[in-house]
């Protein structure tokens, strides 16, 4: 699983100049989680992350390269929940190294968005998610009253790694947070569009797209993401309209 392995540099490369805080996988720092979506309410905010008119990404990638993604952490670039005066930017990206996924194509795409979907499980208690995937945005609300008993990106975190390693594929699990207004977020944006271009190729693939790449649609993808072409031609050599 290479194909987003270009994606995960560049945003590892986002960071590379910024002064970062991480930490090593807890399971016993995780924050309370409410095990059902939780409304706060605008009065009882202390401030939103990622709000309208700030910037704002989220997205998922994944890898087989141990050298990319190689132990479950938190990463923060920013400032931290108790630090955070008012609403400001915020991306959560997760980094995720999965085993092999040698099943057939259609297993591996249902597998991934499986593994994806793990973040509609997480409901940590005063911190309210509202994503807009077709935005590529996560807006959070955080509640004073959790502000209060020091909800922290660590423990948020802890929160996310524990859902996503529930997965047998998943080997190792890093969560990022940024809040720091320095971070280029429109380029944090289009990475995700990427992502979920490099996703959704996959799914078109699967559905039998023409192998004559001239005609394809999805060309620039293909061209941009290493490792797309071979699936692609992986797939129509399995099927009788192979014809490039």
């Amino acid at each position: 699983m290479e194909l987003y392995n270009s994606l995960i540099n560049e945003t590892k490369a986002l960071l590379e100049s910024k002064s970062v805080k991480v930490w090593d996988y807890d399971a016993h720092g995780l924050w309370k989680d409410t095990g059902m979506s939780e409304l706060v309410l605008q009065k009882d905010a202390a401030f939103e992350l990622g709000a309208s008119g700030k910037g704002s990404a989220n997205y998922v990638l994944f890898t087989s390269n141990a050298e990319l993604v190689n132990k479950d952490q938190v990463i923060l670039c920013g400032k931290d929940l108790g630090e955070l005066k008012g609403d400001c930017d915020f991306a959560r990206i997760v980094l995720l190294r999965v085993g092999v996924l040698d099943e057939d194509d259609e297993a591996v795409y249902r597998t991934l968005k499986d593994i994806e979907f793990s973040k509609y499980h997480v409901y940590p208690e005063g911190y309210m998610v509202r994503m807009s995937p077709e935005s590529y945005r996560e807006q959070i609300r955080v509640s004073k009253d959790a502000l209060r008993h020091g909800i922290s990106f660590k423990s948020i975190g802890m929160n996310y790694i524990t859902e996503y390693k529930k997965d047998a594929n998943v080997i190792s699990a890093t969560v990022i947070f940024m809040t720091d207004p320095s971070i280029d977020y429109a380029k944090l944006k289009a990475l995700a569009k990427k992502s979920a271009d490099v996703t959704g190729t996959l799914t078109h693939i699967l559905e039998g797209l023409p192998t004559d790449c001239s005609v394809c649609a999805l060309k620039d993808i293909c061209d941009e993401v290493e490792g797309m072409k071979e699936l692609h031609f992986g797939v129509g050599e399995k099927g009788a309209d192979h014809h490039h």
